[in-house]
């Protein structure tokens, strides 16, 4: 059986949710139940989504959640990559303030059977756990692109990009105990990686997969790879062989505002989480275009 699933993404800033979303549309093993977004420009976002699903030929229900994190100052303000809609058609009228909602109904009528993929900042995960305190073990699973695992010392290394965007959404996300607590993190994700003539030739080849390219220029006006970050985060829902996991314990820091966003993580074989420690690069590649081989051209 297909594996329910419902994406919550910040789509229109790094590509890779672009790229993520393009292969939960042609990945047969995933029944998509909705797409919410978060943070800046949600409604542009939204925009974005839908301009996939309908190359794909899939009617998915969209909505645009939370623009502003719980508690500190927006930081990612705007989706520069939604300037490429012009050129894809598109909805535009999205249903307002209803993300959250959607979200909890899906989940409760699906009890025990829905995985949630959450590859943005976290605030609208933390507002769903926050409306409806049964929700998290409610799901089948909880997979975050998110944090960062193997750092030695608390503040050595990056902070990721997710969690650094709304601390307090994290930490509330952390604290929750769905059935499956799993998190694919910078610092196995950036070991995925393509170079971007690389992006062109692959991506120009299939339909679904030619729009996420046409985003995927804007991006190229600031960086020459793409990083694979949310896609891998997706990916070991339907192959859990591509990265190895370990149980622990994570905690978010928010008593420093210098490292607020920071994820400790300390290994325990009874622990709440699994964090991705290794990754199979060549075997994530494979999988993840192995659903466009065979694409119909336009």
């Amino acid at each position: 059986m297909a594996t329910k699933l419902l994406l919550d993404t910040d789509i229109g800033s790094d590509i890779d949710d672009a790229v993520c979303l393009a292969y939960l549309l042609a990945n047969p093993a995933c029944d998509l139940l909705g797409i919410t977004t978060v943070t800046g420009e949600a409604q542009a976002r939204a925009g974005m989504a839908s301009a996939l699903c309908r190359v794909a030929g899939r009617d998915i229900p969209i909505f645009p959640g939370r623009e502003e994190p719980l508690l500190i100052e927006q930081r990612q303000p705007r989706a520069p990559q939604a300037a490429a809609l012009v050129r894809w058609p598109h909805e535009s009228n999205f249903p307002a303030g209803q993300a959250v909602e959607f979200l909890r109904s899906t989940i409760r009528a699906n009890p025990g059977e829905v995985t949630l993929l959450a590859i943005g900042p976290l605030t609208n995960v933390a507002a769903l756990f926050a409306a409806d305190g049964e929700i998290p073990r409610l799901l089948k699973a909880l997979v975050l692109m998110c944090g960062v695992f193997t750092n030695k010392q608390p503040g050595e290394g990056p902070l990721e990009w997710n969690a650094l965007l709304d601390p307090t959404a994290a930490a509330i996300v952390y604290r929750a105990r769905p059935p499956v607590h799993r998190s694919i993190g910078l610092d196995v994700t950036t070991q995925v990686k393509l170079p971007a003539a690389v992006v062109r030739e692959r991506f120009q080849a299939s339909h679904l997969l030619r729009p996420v390219l046409d985003f995927a220029e804007v991006w190229f006006q600031q960086a020459q790879t793409i990083t694979f970050h949310d896609p891998l985060a997706a990916a070991t829902i339907f192959d859990d062989s591509i990265c190895g996991f370990e149980q622990g314990q994570v905690e978010v820091e928010l008593a420093s505002s210098r490292l607020a966003g920071h994820t400790h993580w300390a290994p325990d074989p009874a622990g709440p989480h699994a964090a991705a420690l290794t990754v199979n690069a060549p075997k994530f590649f494979e999988h993840y275009f192995s659903f466009f081989t065979t694409t119909k051209q336009p």
